[in-house]
């Protein structure tokens, strides 16, 4: 049987082949505890200890500021719960277009005495910096807006908001964190630049740069405290502890490095598809979201009128297209996109909406078959809406 064309990637990428070799050793005869002294676990530090500076390079840390984690989604856990109970109860401040994974535990710390602040985002999914501006006014003690979204592929202007954080009234001071996850491999990304302008904390993720899912990491200044979610044996400088998963942390560190290797040459590319991708989805009366505002190069989220998302969505996976109706990790979730409602879609378009996010080995041809595909789907669904009405 032959597979669908991929056009998944921010839900996640295939595994490099460079990443898993450089794995297997590790899954192998390889296999010591990174704790323990004899040469087994000597070998098995040494390669988490050289995975985390490789990790480090690639965003422009230093190695004793990146503390790895099972993902993302722990990474973000762990700076918003772990700075959290660090603090007494305060502001706590998100953009309303985050990932679930920010978003469910700032609810949870609600429950725990914080004002939670939703930031609002305009039109093209943009945090709106006046607004950000007055909501300083009360002085939050975390925020956390991402660099890049998961289904519009907008980008933040985290620099400039950081800027208005460090300038606080009263010399208030903010933890600022985001959620890098998407822009890793697609942008340039430089902790250090960001650092200095009042970025405290980023999230990275292995399993959507051709890396294993099971990896992640929280880059973090290290005058941040914070609470590990996980007690025991102190790993991770005691912020993250269990024994290391040694074989997913090399491969996170591999794909790292590749896709510093690869960014630009891949963006130049990948853009060059999305572009050509919207030209036709655009000749068919789409709306695609977020245009307006700076996006990842590889990333596409429309709508057709009067066509419902997950049906499309279904439709195309019959005809060998894997794309998504929103972010895999809430597809649960039947209500329109909470990103697209923070940016005042319509709940009609909304339901529409089907995202497009493109990768390593993607090519014109297969844009080209999606569009005529998507075409002759189109004119099928609108025709049995015809005949229902």
């Amino acid at each position: 049987m032959q597979l669908p064309v991929y056009f998944d990637h921010n839900a996640t990428t295939p595994i490099d082949h460079a990443v898993l070799e450089a794995m297997l050793p590790w899954l192998d005869t390889r296999f010591g505890n990174p704790s323990s002294r004899h040469e087994y676990g000597r070998a098995a530090r040494r390669a988490v200890d050289e995975a985390r500076a490789q990790v480090a390079e690639a965003v422009g840390a230093h190695a004793t500021e990146v503390v790895f984690t099972s993902g993302g989604s722990e990474a973000n856990n762990l700076f918003i719960k772990g700075a959290a109970a660090c603090l007494a109860p305060g502001v706590l401040a998100v953009s309303a277009i985050e990932h679930p994974c920010v978003l469910n535990p700032a609810r949870q710390l609600v429950k725990r005495g914080w004002n939670l602040q939703m930031l609002p985002v305009d039109e093209e999914g943009r945090v709106d910096p006046a607004r950000f501006a007055r909501l300083l006014e009360q002085k939050p003690k975390l925020i956390s807006v991402m660099l890049a979204n998961n289904e519009t592929g907008v980008l933040q202007d985290v620099i400039g908001l950081a800027d208005l954080a460090a300038s606080m009234p009263g010399g208030a001071r903010a933890w600022f964190h985001s959620d890098a996850v998407q822009a890793l491999g697609k942008m340039p990304l430089d902790f250090r630049a960001l650092n200095a302008r009042g970025v405290h904390a980023l999230t990275l993720s292995a399993h959507k740069i051709g890396g294993p899912k099971g990896a992640g990491a929280l880059v973090l200044d290290k005058r941040v405290e914070i609470e590990p979610l996980i007690a025991g044996g102190g790993h991770e400088r005691g912020l993250r502890s269990g024994t290391e998963n040694v074989a997913a942390i090399v491969g996170f560190a591999t794909a790292c490095a590749l896709a510093v290797r690869r960014r630009e040459k891949m963006a130049t590319e990948l853009a060059l598809l999305r572009d050509r991708l919207e030209a036709g989805l655009r000749e068919i009366g789409a709306t695609v979201f977020g245009d307006r505002a700076p996006r990842l190069p590889n990333t596409i989220y429309f709508a057709l009128p009067n066509l419902d998302g997950e049906t499309l969505v279904t439709q195309l996976d019959r005809s060998g297209f894997a794309v998504a109706s929103g972010a895999a990790c809430s597809s649960a979730n039947p209500e329109p996109s909470h990103v697209l409602q923070a940016m005042s879609v319509g709940a009609g378009l909304a339901r529409g909406a089907v995202r497009i996010s493109l990768g390593p080995g993607n090519t014109a041809k297969q844009v080209d078959e999606f569009l005529l595909v998507v075409k002759s789907l189109v004119s099928k669904l609108l025709s049995l809406t015809a005949i229902a009405v």
